[in-house]
C-alpha cells in the first residue's frame, strides 16, 4: 500500500482571518486578566468595526488590555464572565444599561466551556443553590442531591493565544498564559490561534503539546503582546513609560 504524505498548513493572514468575524457574533476569548488573550486578533476586531458581540471570557481584562479593549470601545452587547472588577469601564456600562452582564462562578464557567468543547449539553452544579443564581434554572436530583443544570457554552469563533504552534495547529502555551486558552480552543465553531512562533510539523515534542491541532482551524502570526506590564499599561502611555525607563 502506497502512503501519500499530506502537507497541512493552517496558517493564514490576519486579513483572511477577519472574514470569520461579523456583527452580532458570539466570541469566546482566552486569557486571564488580559494575559494570554490574543492582542492582534482583538485589534483586528476593533479595526473592522465588529460590534454587538456576545463575548464569553473569564473576565474583561483591563480597559486597554485584552478583551477589555472591546468593552471600552463599546463593541460588546452582552458579556458572560466570572468578574469585571479590573475593568471599571465594564462596570460603568453595566450600570448604564448599555452592557448586559451574566456572571458565572469561575469554576462553573470553565466547566461550561469545557462541556461545550466536548459536545456535552451541560453540567450539574450545586454552587449557587438557594441564591439568586438558581432563578429560572432547571434542577435535577442525582443520588439524593439536588443540582442545577448549567448549559454548555460554545461560540461562533474562539480566539486564543499560544507561545508556539506547528503548521497543523498543535499549540504550546507559556506558563500562566495557558490559563483558559486550552478550554476556549475546543469550544468554537471556528478556532483561530494567534501564535508567537510557528514551527514545522514534527518540531514539537508530543509531551509539550497542550491543545491538539484537531481543535484548531487556523493560526496567525502574532504582531506582539500588549500585556507585558499588565498592571501599569494605560492607553497611549504604558509603552512610552517603559521606553523612558530604559
Amino acid at each position: 500500500m502506497q502512503i501519500v504524505e499530506q502537507k497541512v498548513n493552517k496558517q493564514i493572514s490576519i486579513e483572511d482571518a477577519s472574514r470569520y468575524f461579523f456583527n452580532g457574533m458570539s466570541l469566546m476569548a482566552g486569557g486571564f486578566g488580559g494575559v494570554g488573550a490574543p492582542p492582534s486578533l482583538i485589534n483586528m476586531i476593533l479595526e473592522k468595526n465588529i460590534h454587538d458581540i456576545l463575548l464569553i471570557s473569564n473576565d474583561t481584562g483591563f480597559p486597554w488590555i485584552g478583551p477589555g479593549k472591546l468593552i471600552t470601545e463599546k463593541r460588546v452587547k452582552k458579556l458572560i464572565a466570572s468578574h469585571i472588577g479590573s475593568n471599571p469601564e465594564a462596570g460603568k456600562q453595566m450600570q448604564e444599561g448599555f452592557l448586559e452582564v451574566e456572571f458565572v462562578p469561575q469554576g462553573t464557567l470553565a466547566e461550561k466551556i469545557r462541556a461545550g468543547g466536548m459536545g456535552l449539553g451541560g453540567i450539574l452544579v450545586d454552587v449557587g443553590l438557594g441564591t439568586v443564581v438558581e432563578t429560572n434554572k432547571q434542577k435535577v436530583d442525582v443520588n439524593h442531591k439536588t443540582y442545577m443544570i448549567e448549559p454548555a457554552l460554545t461560540a461562533d469563533v474562539s480566539i486564543v493565544y499560544a507561545q508556539k504552534a506547528d503548521f497543523y495547529g498543535n499549540l504550546v502555551y507559556d506558563k500562566t498564559a495557558r490559563n483558559t486558552n486550552p478550554l476556549v480552543a475546543t469550544a468554537g465553531q471556528i478556532t483561530i490561534a494567534e501564535v508567537e512562533e510557528i514551527v514545522p510539523i514534527g518540531s514539537l515534542h508530543p509531551e509539550e503539546i497542550i491543545t491538539p491541532g484537531v481543535f484548531v482551524d487556523y493560526i496567525i502570526q502574532s504582531k506582539g503582546v500588549d500585556w507585558k506590564w499588565v498592571w501599569e499599561l494605560k492607553q497611549g502611555t504604558g509603552l512610552q513609560e517603559e521606553q523612558r525607563s530604559k
